[in-house]
């Protein structure tokens, strides 16, 4: 019996070896790597690239990797953050010209979320590149549905390369409820969606998510991964925005990303983003940080305040859910829980951050009320399941269930 565990182990052992060997020798490539499948298709057009920083192919950005292969690009389109993703969360960007290559720059997220016509009418094709990080208020997606719009009314093809998701191993939170729709949610999917870029368009396509008023078909082609499903941790070499600056920040950020909508600092300012979490009112917690004017977050909340709190960068994030637990536990731990989640003027429900990043008014009721995790996470399974049959018709990787 001992010699069979001992076999039995040594075999589970060589198959966890050949799992990582099989891994290195077989990374990840996203779309961007296969120039095979899409430079033949810009070639002798005007293309415009919907990117930003993170778009690199080989240690070489997309742009000089299109212009080395002699594509022609009429415009740069950027979403926030700029395209070096340097500018502050919701600061608005300005159209420009880019140092270095004289492209014009359009920025989409500053007097407009999508190209106007004229924006497109000397354009012949559409290219878009950028790497999400799989929650819902990130706003690259939001993006991404504005650009797709913008190309069905214009008529003009839209490729897009596909790059992985780090958190697409999962899906958890409350599926958003359509009067809670703004640019950190646009559709009734949850927090955590499972799916990369590529694939959360085909579904906006598919499902016919996209604004009714552009009603001609949209011709979409996504350039997928190449050794990518949804059971891989895959992790990023390059920061997507300035404040995610570490994998554990990215899995942390579908549950700290809420704190954004109460008074509490969610770290910006800091070097642990959204892993730094605290404020001056909190008692007995023996960890404490100050947000700081930086590159990212110029005026970060309760700026140059001693902030006492959480430190969840010595803490592994969950990589399977939301953590409604620490979320229960902050609320409580805040001395003036009336002021904890942060309304706007008239206090209406929708009115609410916190609400529109929850993607409904019954989180923050639930918190205020007392509710269990086990509770609020039960209220959520009618919806998951729901959204999970329709994300299965999507998939262009191996799912994780």
């Amino acid at each position: 019996m001992k010699k069979a565990f001992i076999v039995g182990l040594s075999m589970l052992l060589l198959l966890a070896n050949l799992s990582v060997i099989a891994q290195e020798n077989n990374p990840v490539l996203p779309g961007a790597y296969q120039t095979e499948q899409y430079l033949p298709l810009l070639k002798n057009k005007r293309v415009g690239v919907f990117t930003n920083h993170t778009a690199m192919v080989n240690g070489k950005h997309l742009i000089d990797t299109l212009l080395l292969a002699g594509i022609s690009i009429q415009k740069i389109f950027t979403p926030e953050h700029g395209l070096r993703g340097t500018a502050d969360a919701g600061e608005m960007t300005k159209d420009s010209t880019d140092a270095r290559t004289g492209i014009q720059i359009v920025s989409l997220f500053g007097n407009k979320f999508e190209p106007n016509t004229n924006d497109l009418n000397d354009i012949d094709i559409l290219l878009f590149d950028i790497q999400d990080v799989g929650a819902r208020f990130y706003t690259y997606i939001s993006s991404l549905q504005y650009f797709m719009e913008a190309a069905s009314a214009n008529n003009k093809p839209l490729i897009i390369l596909d790059r992985p998701n780090p958190n697409g191993h999962y899906v958890d939170g409350p599926v958003l409820e359509k009067s809670f729709s703004s640019f950190v949610g646009r559709n009734s999917i949850p927090i955590v969606y499972g799916m990369s870029i590529g694939e959360y368009a085909t579904m906006l396509n598919g499902e016919h998510w996209l604004n009714e008023k552009n009603s001609n078909h949209l011709s979409l082609t996504v350039i997928p991964c190449k050794n990518y499903d949804h059971q891989t941790m895959y992790s990023l070499n390059i920061a997507p925005s300035p404040n995610l600056t570490s994998m554990n920040a990215i899995y942390w950020y579908p549950s700290t990303c809420l704190i954004e909508g109460t008074v509490l600092s969610e770290g910006r300012g800091t070097d642990h983003a959204f892993a730094y979490i605290g404020h001056p009112l909190i008692a007995n917690k023996g960890f404490e940080f100050t947000p700081l004017s930086r590159v990212g977050a110029q005026e970060p909340k309760l700026k140059n305040k001693i902030c006492y709190g959480w430190d969840l960068s010595q803490r592994n994030a969950p990589t399977n859910k939301i953590d409604i637990e620490l979320l229960i536990e902050m609320y409580d731990a805040f001395p003036e829980r009336a002021s904890f989640f942060v309304a706007s003027p008239g206090k209406n429900t929708t009115n609410y951050f916190f609400n529109k990043l929850a993607g409904n008014a019954s989180l923050m009721h639930q918190i205020q009320s007392g509710a269990s995790a086990k509770q609020i996470r039960a209220s959520w399974q009618k919806g998951l399941l729901k959204f999970k049959k329709i994300r299965k018709k999507y998939l262009l990787y191996k799912d994780f269930e």
